[in-house]
Parts: structure tokens; sequence; C-alpha cells
């Protein structure tokens, strides 16, 4: 649900693809071989795959809006 708030607020296009936990996609298998988890967002063909980094991922590329994190790291890791 984090990622696709965080497109929403970005305005962000995007495919949304539900994933069966207990069989999953040749696709995330593929995408995502070690730790097979999802959410996975996948950008220009590269994944991001834990939910918090992946919001990162869009803050920092579509960061023609408002940041949804302080730019400060030690901010950020303070959470």
């Amino acid at each position: 649900m984090r990622l696709r708030i965080a497109l929403a607020e970005k305005g962000i296009e995007y495919e949304y693809k539900d994933e069966d936990l207990w069989n999953k996609s040749p696709l995330l298998l593929q995408i995502n071989p070690v730790h097979k988890k999802i959410p996975v967002l996948i950008h220009n063909g590269k994944p991001a795959y834990d939910s918090l980094i992946a919001v990162q991922y869009i803050d920092e590329v579509w960061n023609d809006k408002a940041p949804f994190l302080p730019f400060d790291s030690y901010l950020t890791a303070q959470g």
C-alpha cells in the first residue's frame, strides 16, 4: 500500500500486478531471484525491493514535487 500511495502522491502512472504469495510469478522470480519478496517496484528494468527503499527511490527520481523524506541523512535514519 505504501508504494501505491507514494506513486499516487507524485502523480505517477503505473501498472499494478497482484502476486500470489504461494505461487510466485516468473516475472517476480526473475526480477527478484534472491529475496522473492513483494512489493517490488520495477522502473527502467531495475527493481527496488523493500517498500521504504522503493519510496525513497520514487522520491529521488520524481523530485519535481514536494519530497516525502528529509534530505538530511540523519533525519531520514531517525524515521
